[in-house]
């Protein structure tokens, strides 16, 4: 499902030579509400203990960590267009297997809570959901992510703000901190609605829940909305605040991914457009390769090579 995720922009390896420490060299810039650091490792090692006072986000840039989470995971394996929400007090431990032939480099930014305190309170004030049972507020839980194409675009904003020479930047990171909150939680809650976490019954949830029984259907927006009991435009901007996207970009993207799994499992072409909702076999052939880059029959010899 999440095969295609999005990688940041990097910014050149140092030189060894230009390195107080091979591994985990921190390059650090400080901002007003922010700290912003790039690490570097350049040499295999194990056992690499990181630790953060704060709410911190990070995200990988090159090679390979094979880490965990101090007081919450097992080891897992962090690559590049993938992202790490680490809570505030928290440790990784981190291994770096390949680093000899392969230097990682990643980013982390070390929040400070009283900005993100009063984002939230003041999005939820101003900017209320629609689904009066969902607020806007981080989940440390939900904190492994796949970049998507508007979080990686906030976090790459953030990091051109931060290493360039402005003397406006502490403003204008503080508005781009802000829409990378925004883009944050509503890839959390993306990952979330994937996994089938909905909290309380929510309007979004049993919406999407409908939308993935459903997608052999013609799906309706104004009969979706009727059964959410809000209104059309009230459904649209539901979407948008909890998800970051349109009902209909959600729809069109589940039954693509919906018609991946019946591929792989061996469906032809035309049983894989019935089953997904799609009424003629061109148009989601088009449909397809628009969004995943080549054609449903490629995809299908790609996957069935690979078992």
């Amino acid at each position: 499902m999440n095969d295609h995720k999005f990688l940041l922009n990097t910014p050149e390896l140092k030189k060894e030579n230009q390195l107080l420490n091979l591994i985990e060299n921190q390059t650090k810039f400080n901002l007003n509400n922010c700290e912003f650091s790039i690490y570097e490792t350049h040499k295999a090692a194990f056992d690499v203990k990181l630790h953060f006072e704060t709410i911190a986000f990070t995200a990988m840039l090159r090679g390979k960590k094979h880490m965990k989470l101090n007081n919450k995971t097992a080891y897992f394996d962090y690559f590049p267009g993938e992202s790490v929400l680490v809570s505030p007090g928290e440790t990784m431990v981190i291994d770096f297997p390949e680093a000899d032939e392969t230097p990682t480099q990643c980013i982390s930014l070390s929040l400070n809570p009283e900005f993100i305190e009063n984002s939230l309170n003041h999005l939820n004030y101003h900017l209320p959901k629609v689904d009066e049972t969902s607020q806007w507020n981080i989940e440390l839980d939900e904190f492994f992510l796949f970049n998507n194409k508007s979080l990686t675009s906030a976090t790459n904003n953030i990091m051109r703000i931060a290493m360039d020479d402005n003397s406006q930047k502490d403003i204008m990171a503080d508005f781009a901190l802000k829409e990378l909150l925004i883009r944050l939680m509503q890839t959390q809650a993306r990952g979330m609605m994937e996994k089938n976490i909905v909290k309380n019954k929510s309007r979004i949830g049993f919406a999407v829940n409908y939308i993935k029984k459903n997608l052999h259907q013609k799906l309706s927006i104004d009969s979706i909305a009727k059964l959410t009991y809000v209104s059309k435009s009230n459904f649209f901007k539901m979407f948008k605040d909890e998800l970051g996207t349109s009902p209909n970009e959600f729809i069109l993207q589940e039954r693509i991914n919906k018609a991946k799994e019946l591929l792989a499992s061996q469906n032809s072409i035309k049983e894989t457009a019935y089953q997904t909702g799609f009424s003629d076999t061109n148009y989601f052939t088009r449909v397809f390769k628009q969004l995943v880059g080549v054609t449903p029959k490629s995809y299908q010899d790609k996957v069935l090579l690979l078992e």
